[in-house]
Formats: structure tokens, C-alpha cells, sequence
């Protein structure tokens, strides 16, 4: 072998040798993190703690490889905590719609997730659910031209009791009563939306300092109401029970207020109603479901007044022959006994003139794929 190939061979392996070394010694990439964008107004933004809470339960329960994101930054809250988000204070969710707003603050931060806490403010302003409900399209439409697999979380904003308004308190319950429905149809395979139901169990008294906006107990309350949907959208599982954080002072709401998610149905046979429902008047239940993964489902019950008189409650019977548990429910109550799960109207829904309907929504978890339930309706 003349000298010029061999020098030509040693170079050739002194390259390799270098190939090799870069090869064993780069690192593997990280994967990417999910990037996860809290949008609303002073409720999620000022200082807007619920979402240090949840920051913080998702990293003690594995969900490390996150990113809250927003072209806004952390207000405090006195823990550490990715404080990255979208809450404008004061912001009307049809004023960001009207002025397109959002799609840039999607372009400056990328998000895969939205979680949506939005309409107070344009409650407060006397924008009609349909107002409302239309600028929540215009924003999903705004998310999926930014992200066509965007998975979005809707909450059924928590109510509201300002001493400057008393008319808000209806005007949320007006609001929340339409979300699941407008959800139902707005959402896809593709980028699905998730209703959570942020107004059951929450108390203006003790879980807010101005009839608006939370306090300790009240932050508590929002982030566990997050917890399970965010972890299901992160993972495509759901803890079988949602966590209850312990606030460092709480009082129990004196009433139970609405829940929501979707159901199918079947009628079995169940209590009659606990006193004679009026001449004409009829009750049915169908059931659908919303969305499955690994462990857990959503459902949906819709509630018509099949009668030719109005009722002012109704109850639902629900039995699962699959082992299937409900962990959270919304716009119902619900008490269960062994299998069998009976819902009824939480005051705001239940009275339904002929022809009409309401419904109820609810998280389960489940050890297989989750069964129809067969349903029972009563009215009075």
C-alpha cells in the first residue's frame, strides 16, 4: 500500500472515529412539553392562584413535561410555580373575539391546550348567552387555525353575586345552562372540547371576598375542578377520584349549584317520585357519550319534559352493569347507591315546560370500555 492511500485511510478513520464519538456522546433530545395556556379574564389572571395550585398538584402527580404558557406573566401567589397565562383582567370574552385578539397571543406562545375560563366580565355587561356563546366559537375556530389538534377546556364559569348587580346571578346560571350544548356541537375527534364545571359546590359567600372573586377556599375549589380534565387531556387518563385539596380555611357551600358533560340512554325501573307528578306530565332520558380513555369516560343525560304539562323537578336513575363510577358531576345531584346512581334537578333546572329539556354531564371511571346505563325518568 503506497504512503498516499495510507494517509489517506488514517484520515478517513480519524473522521469516523470523531462521527462516532459525537454519536455515543449527544444526548437524547428532551421531548417537547406540552404547552398549556390558561385564557380568561381577572379571574384567571389577577393574581389568578388556582393556577399555582394546579401547577403544582399535576408536578407532585407526574405531569412534569408541561408548560404554562400566555404573553403574560406570574402575580404573586408566594409559591413557586410556572405563572405563564392569558388573564386579562377586565377582558370581555366578546370584546377578544370582536377585535381578534387571541390569534396573537396563540402565535407568540404555540399552545396544545387551552383552558378557558371566561364571561364574567360579559356577564357582568348584559352580553346574552348567545353573544357569549358565539365569541367562544370565533375562539376555537382562532385555536384550531392556530393548532388543528388543540384540545380545549371550557368551564361553566363560577357564579357571581356583586352587590352591584344582582341580576348576574341569573344571568351566569343562563350562561352555564347553555355550555354543555354548545360544546356538544363545537366539539371533534380531532380537537375535542371538554366542559368543566367550575359553578357546582361553589359558594359567593365563602368562596369569594367580593361576590366575583375567589378567595383561598374558592382557589382550592377551581384547581381541583381542573385537576381531572387537565390530567385527562395531558394523558388520556383520569384519576377514579378527583383530588380534594384541603384549603387553609373552608366552609361547606350552603347549597349544591349545576354540573355538566355528556350521556346515551335506556329506561329501567326505579323509586317513583316522591309525591303524585301532575295530570300530563312526563319525564325522559337519554343518554350519550361524550368521550373515553384509559380508565374513565364522559357522560351526558339529556332531560325532556315528554308530558303535555310543565314539571318543576325531575329525577333520574342511572345503573351501570359494568362496574362504572361517577367522580364528578355538574347541573345534577347525585346520590348512589351500590350501582345504581339517582340524579335530580339542582333548583335552576328543573322546572321544564312540555316539549323542553335541560341536561347533566359527568366524569366516570370505568375498568373497561364504558357500557350504556339504563336510565329511569320521574317527574313532579
Amino acid at each position: 500500500m503506497s504512503l498516499t492511500r495510507k494517509n489517506i485511510l488514517g484520515t478517513l478513520l480519524a473522521v469516523l472515529a470523531v462521527v462516532l464519538a459525537l454519536v455515543v456522546v449527544r444526548p437524547a433530545a428532551a421531548a417537547t412539553p406540552i404547552r398549556i395556556m390558561p385564557l380568561g379574564d381577572s379571574i384567571t389572571g389577577s393574581p389568578g392562584c388556582w393556577r399555582a395550585l394546579l401547577w403544582n398538584k399535576l408536578q407532585q402527580n407526574g405531569y412534569t413535561n408541561i408548560d404554562f404558557v400566555g404573553t403574560l406573566g406570574p402575580q404573586g401567589c408566594s409559591v413557586p410555580y410556572d405563572g405563564d397565562n392569558e388573564g386579562h383582567g377586565g377582558a370581555l370574552v366578546t370584546t377578544v373575539a370582536d377585535q381578534n385578539q387571541l390569534p396573537g397571543w396563540l402565535s407568540a406562545t404555540h399552545p396544545d391546550i387551552v383552558v378557558m375560563h371566561f364571561g364574567t366580565n360579559d356577564v357582568w355587561s348584559n352580553r346574552s348567552p348567545d353573544q357569549i356563546l358565539a365569541a367562544y366559537s370565533t375562539l376555537v375556530d382562532q385555536m384550531r387555525a392556530s393548532n388543528p389538534n388543540m384540545k380545549v377546556l371550557v368551564a361553566q364559569i363560577i357564579p357571581m353575586n356583586p352587590s352591584t348587580c344582582p341580576e348576574c346571578a341569573q344571568r351566569v346560571k343562563d350562561l352555564n345552562a347553555r355550555i354543555p350544548a354548545w360544546a356538544a356541537g363545537k366539539t371533534t375527534a380531532k380537537s375535542p372540547i371538554t366542559v368543566v364545571d367550575q359553578w357546582t359546590g361553589f359558594n359567593t359567600a365563602t368562596d369569594t371576598g367580593d361576590g366575583v372573586h375567589p378567595n383561598d377556599t374558592g382557589i382550592v375549589k377551581i384547581s381541583d375542578r381542573w385537576y381531572p380534565a387537565l390530567a385527562a387531556a395531558l394523558s388520556g387518563t383520569t384519576p377514579t377520584q378527583p383530588p380534594t385539596s384541603q384549603p387553609p380555611t373552608s366552609q361547606p357551600p350552603t347549597s349544591q349549584p349545576p354540573t355538566s358533560q355528556p350521556p346515551t340512554s335506556k329506561p329501567p325501573t326505579t323509586q317513583p317520585p316522591t309525591s303524585p307528578p301532575p295530570a300530563g306530565s312526563g319525564c325522559a332520558a337519554s343518554y350519550t357519550t361524550v368521550g373515553s380513555w384509559q380508565g374513565g369516560f364522559q357522560g351526558e343525560v339529556a332531560v325532556r319534559n315528554s308530558g303535555t304539562a310543565s314539571i318543576s323537578h325531575w329525577k333520574v336513575t342511572m345503573s351501570f352493569s359494568g362496574g362504572e363510577k361517577i367522580t364528578q358531576i355538574w347541573n345534577g345531584t347525585l346520590t348512589t347507591s351500590g350501582s345504581t346512581n339517582t340524579v335530580t334537578d339542582v333548583g335552576w333546572n328543573g322546572a321544564l315546560a312540555a316539549g323542553t329539556s335541560t341536561s347533566f354531564g359527568f366524569l366516570g371511571s370505568t375498568g373497561g370500555t364504558p357500557g350504556t346505563p339504563t336510565l329511569s325518568c320521574t317527574a313532579s
